[in-house]
């Protein structure tokens, strides 16, 4: 997923919460090495582009506003993140492109930079970093370690710039701010739609986006700072301890397959010789629901799982599979709610009790803005009725 970065000047934020943490030109300045009239010009020049004041100048020093203390503890991440003052903000803009696109063609397609911008802007920031950020391969790019490293770094700092801005924007009363939300199959079923019809009615002026994938196309992107946070089935926590998860509701998968089967019957057994009859189409192995699936196998025919010889995640494909054979699969009745009322399928509960836990995932660490707030409180509250 590639997003157009705003090009932001770091300088300008440094000197912001340098002023606000130290409440004086004189020590901002010295902090982040500048002089007094370029610091206090810096500060001028966000003040303009945000089109309100950030402190309040007096003889007892600089006092900061709310607006500048809404994005002083922003600033400070973001700086902290980026591990440089030598670091500009086109830079930043550059190699998030390239780390995104994956090549210098691509990249320049995406900010509408030239190529030898591009090239120029990446290679300026390897020297001021003193690292190798890329690897020539061909035509694309490949990022090295310290590369994979910075482009994380970058990418939340520039996530938590832009929740700066938008909550100022907030202050000022402008209907501003971006959700963009990473979700799996499952969410998409009633809980995020419910969700995103009550979020919308109560904060118009709040932009979303629904980056639609498995668990293992959006936990990157979620890690970068490109996606606020995902929804669907939780993972082992071992594996994630950059990662917050939330639990929502519990799911209970069902077996699923076409209307007339011979298991559909309501009188037909579900034992281990049954179930192993029919093919079955699955998602992959790594997935919870496949995991499941192969324990209620082993249980059920006191053997290894048999072959699966259709993997697919996407719920469009696997029903008309169902439809058009006898294959059987493992899904939420949720995720195929309207086939199963026209009886188009059926569905039967599965001979031991399936759970998996669906919930929010995100950053640890991470800081929601007020409109992420609102919405997460919105996620809790239409679980809680049963929408799911």
């Amino acid at each position: 997923m590639i997003r157009h970065e705003p090009t932001l000047n770091i300088r300008h934020f440094a000197a912001l919460a340098a002023t606000v943490r130290h409440g004086s030109v004189t020590r901002a300045a010295r902090a982040v090495n500048l002089t007094q009239p370029a610091l206090t010009q810096a500060i001028a020049r966000l003040e303009a582009e945000l089109g309100c004041a950030l402190f309040e100048r007096g003889a007892a020093g600089m006092a900061a506003t709310e607006p500048a203390r809404l994005l002083a503890p922003r600033a400070e991440a973001a700086i902290e993140y980026i591990g440089s003052p030598r670091v500009t903000g086109t830079q930043v803009r550059a190699f998030l492109a390239l780390a995104r696109a994956g090549s210098y063609a691509g990249a320049a397609e995406a900010t509408g930079l030239s190529a030898a911008s591009l090239h120029r802007a990446v290679a300026d920031l390897g020297v001021a970093l003193g690292q190798r950020l890329v690897d020539r391969r061909g035509r694309s790019v490949l990022l090295t370690p310290a590369g994979l490293r910075r482009a994380r770094g970058f990418g939340l700092a520039m996530a938590e710039l832009r929740a700066g801005l938008a909550e100022v924007a907030g202050w000022q009363g402008k209907a501003a701010g971006r959700i963009v939300i990473g979700a799996m199959p499952l969410s998409r079923a009633r809980w995020l739609p419910e969700t995103l019809l009550r979020f919308v009615a109560r904060h118009p002026g709040v932009d979303v986006a629904v980056v639609e994938g498995s668990h293992s196309e959006l936990v990157g992107p979620l890690r970068d700072g490109e996606i606020d946070l995902m929804l669907g089935a939780l993972r082992e926590t071992a594996t994630l301890e950059d990662l917050v998860q939330e639990p929502a509701f519990e799911d209970r998968p069902a077996l699923v397959m076409r209307a007339g089967h011979p298991l559909a019957d309501p009188a037909a057994t579900l034992d281990g010789p049954a179930l192993a009859a029919y093919p079955w189409v699955l998602p992959a192995g790594d997935t919870p629901l496949r995991h499941y699936w192969d324990t209620m196998m082993r249980a059920a025919t006191g053997q290894a799982p048999p072959h699966v010889g259709i993997e697919c995640g996407s719920v469009l494909t696997v029903r008309q599979l169902l439809v058009g054979s006898d294959a059987l699969t493992l899904l939420s009745p949720a995720q195929l709610a309207v086939e199963l009322d026209v009886g188009l399928l059926a569905a039967r509960p599965t001979p031991q009790p399936v759970r998996r836990v669906i919930g929010v995932t995100h950053r640890a660490g991470w800081r929601p803005t007020a409109p992420q707030g609102a919405f997460i409180a919105l996620l809790r509250e239409v679980a809680t009725e049963g929408f799911a």
